[in-house]
């Protein structure tokens, strides 16, 4: 098994390579890999950086919903647990959004500890990004939408780390000021 920290650096190699070239929503179409640089710092603060293989996962929560990355690849690189988690966390994208949505919403109390906190740190990113300065209307529509549907998900996977559920809370805070 590879050390703490090499499991973390290899998850982000490879979350970095995977998602070459992928922008952002928001904050001005940023590369995609400081989505997942974000949702990694948060959980490592969340956990005071005790659980790496938590942290390697949130490195590489979108790869196989966004790349060609399989999850025998993922349990063969990293191991079982983290290869589970991204799974865990990966929606069917053959589903239409909404769909994708509902199934968050009711899956997230049933999904496991690890699982449940980069749900919340990956909603605390994507409304970050979603904050901007002075937003146009289409921003604001966009911002309503995604903190009502977050805040549901959110409802379910809460509990598990009162660090994160009160980040969760102040980003929410701050995109009600936003708008």
């Amino acid at each position: 098994m590879l050390s703490a920290l090499r499991l973390v650096s290899e998850a982000a190699d490879l979350a970095a390579r995977r998602h070459s070239g992928q922008q952002r929503k928001g904050r001005g179409n940023e590369p995609y890999v400081n989505h997942l640089a974000e949702v990694a710092n948060l959980l490592s603060i969340a956990t005071e950086g005790k659980d790496a293989e938590l942290v390697a996962a949130s490195w590489l929560h979108d790869t196989i919903e966004d790349t060609e990355t399989t999850h025998q690849e993922l349990a063969r690189t990293f191991g079982e647990r983290v290869a589970a988690l991204v799974v865990e966390v990966t929606d069917d994208m053959t589903l239409p959004k909404h769909e994708r949505r509902r199934r968050q919403i009711i899956d997230a109390p049933q999904k496991s500890p690890g699982a449940r906190l980069i749900k919340i740190a990956d909603k605390i990113s994507n409304i970050r990004a979603r904050i901007v300065p002075q937003p146009n209307q289409d921003e604001r529509d966009d911002l309503i939408d995604y903190l009502a549907w977050a805040e549901k998900v959110v409802a379910g996977c809460r509990g598990s780390n009162a660090v994160l559920d009160r980040m969760f809370d102040e980003t929410v805070r701050a995109a009600r000021s936003a708008l």
